[in-house]
């Protein structure tokens, strides 16, 4: 692992609330789950801050080895990994979500 790398992806995490790892932007999302992530975090009203790992292949490659999670997106809740598109909708479903992303 490139730890010059490694160091960016702590501080996005550290520095943000709320950070999605995602292919494309929130505008233009460019995967399903990207898009449904980002439709389910517009619609809690939350702020969040994204990176776009299309644009990035040192992060798109490093962070499934930093998060030991294999898939994108991945959102960060206060530096923790929630985890992907499906357990953010399993959350989200369960109204448990934006009890997270509120607190």
């Amino acid at each position: 692992m490139s730890q010059e790398t490694i160091n960016k992806i702590k501080e996005q995490i550290n520095n943000n609330k709320i950070i999605i790892y995602m292919k494309g932007t929130p505008d233009y999302p460019m995967c399903g789950f990207s898009a449904k992530a980002v439709y389910i975090l517009k619609s809690l009203n939350v702020d969040f801050f994204y990176v776009n790992i299309l644009e990035d292949n040192d992060i798109r490659k490093e962070l499934p080895l930093y998060s030991n999670w294999p898939t994108f997106p991945q959102i960060y809740f206060k530096g923790n990994l929630i985890g992907g598109a499906d357990i953010m909708t399993e959350l989200y479903e369960n109204e448990e979500l934006e009890k997270i992303l509120k607190s």
